[in-house]
């Protein structure tokens, strides 16, 4: 009984496993087609990405099928437009006018609405879809082909470094009470784990990206900034989760969850890549 027991749970691990495997890889494929495509298939693959995701946090605020809801969906659509073919003179009028468009739904169908949700529909598209389109901005960069990638090291690379620093001499507990398995030590480990991945990527593609040593190390320092960042990230989309009791955002991505829960920590590295390349790279 006890051994039928165990192979149970052993074939049901590796399910999951293989689940999670094939998933990540269809995953990992899409993002390579999507960001080596560039362009406007980047531009409205990551438009359908956000609203997606911005369907799994509305969710969460039980609203993504109510009037708020549609406004943001359409916020978000707007704002992609805009992005790939101008014609908003000023960011500050669609943020603007975003907010009272949902202010003024919020009143004429008061009281069917909290004021939390109210706050949630304007701060998901900025959470969601403004900070996950700087990946189809740093794509837009002189170099953007060969940094743009920086994002994915920096999120995931950074995330993997710190889980093996972490098994290895962690003790010292991040935010116990969000991931008691964050560790400061692994914290420490992806930072530099992060940093020395960018200087062996900038190396392998100085020609292409035109790179001198300073500029790799100017690299670094920006991956390595972007790596503590991805931490905040995921740290904030868990601090979401558990505030609202729930353990993903979705089901989308098998074995993963949902798009928020995937690329959480995406979402806050690529506004700080963009801006800092573009910056101190690009500029």
């Amino acid at each position: 009984m006890h051994r039928a027991l165990e192979d149970s749970e052993h074939k049901g691990g590796c399910n999951v496993f293989r689940t999670r495997l094939l998933s990540g890889i269809v995953l990992v494929i899409a993002a390579l087609a999507l960001i080596i495509t560039g362009g406007q298939v980047l531009l409205f693959g990551l438009m359908a990405v956000s609203i997606i995701g911005l369907y799994e946090l509305y969710r969460v605020f039980h609203m993504e099928r109510s009037l708020l809801g549609m406004i943001g969906y359409a916020g978000a659509f707007v704002y992609y437009l805009d992005l790939g073919f101008p014609f908003i003179p000023d960011f500050e009028i669609f943020a603007l006018g975003f907010l009272i468009l949902l202010m003024g739904a919020y009143v004429l169908s008061f009281p069917d609405y909290r004021v939390e949700q109210v706050f949630a529909g304007f701060i998901g598209v900025f959470y969601v879809a403004v900070m996950l389109s700087c990946v189809y901005q740093t794509r837009m960069l002189a170099a953007g082909r060969y940094i743009v990638w920086l994002i994915f090291l920096c999120s995931w690379g950074c995330d993997t470094c710190a889980y093996c620093v972490g098994v290895l001499i962690g003790k010292h507990k991040m935010a116990p009470k969000l991931s008691p398995k964050k560790s400061i030590e692994g914290a420490a480990g992806g930072i530099a784990g992060t940093a020395l991945l960018t200087i062996l990527y900038g190396t392998a593609f100085r020609e292409q990206m035109h790179l001198t040593t300073a500029s790799i190390l100017i690299l670094a320092g920006i991956t390595a900034a972007g790596g503590g960042i991805s931490m905040v990230g995921d740290l904030a989309a868990s601090a979401i989760k558990r505030n609202c009791n729930i353990k993903d955002y979705g089901t989308l991505i098998p074995g993963h969850g949902g798009i928020l829960d995937r690329f959480d920590s995406v979402i806050f590295t690529a506004p700080i890549i963009y801006y800092l390349a573009r910056f101190l790279i690009s500029g």
